[in-house]
């Protein structure tokens, strides 16, 4: 069974940081786009963050939402075939449920386009940030 286990959640005053991790159980995370969407209570869905598939060429490459851009950093640990979502600069407008997707297309183009038909989705981690 694939599984997107997500963690690293938390409360964080205004202006201070977090982790988030996405740890990939069941499948490559070299053979898929890892990306990151978010959701608060009363708003839309949003795809912030992806990170494309490796085709072995180059680095892959990364997207971020226009209001994350300069304070969120996407990453991958091969070795452990985990993503994380380095947050900083957090103000109170990230507070939201942060979820992992997996998509096999490989590119960020699903993300990118707030789609939810992703192959898989992990279980939210919960951020909340306080002023």
């Amino acid at each position: 069974d694939v599984q997107l286990q997500a963690s690293g959640g938390g409360l964080v005053q205004t202006g201070g940081s977090l982790r988030l991790s996405c740890a990939a159980l069941g499948l490559s995370f070299d053979d898929y786009a890892i990306g990151w969407f978010r959701q608060a209570p009363g708003k839309e869905r949003e795809g912030i963050s992806c990170i494309s598939s490796s085709d072995g060429s180059g680095p892959r490459t990364t997207y971020y939402e226009d209001s994350v851009k300069g304070r969120f950093t996407i990453s991958g640990d091969n070795a452990k075939n985990t993503v994380y979502l380095e947050m900083s600069s957090l103000k109170p407008e990230d507070t939201a449920n942060y979820y992992c997707v997996a998509d096999s297309w490989g590119s960020c183009a699903k993300v990118v386009a707030n789609r939810g038909d992703m192959d898989y989705w992990g279980q939210g981690t919960q951020v909340t940030v306080s002023s």
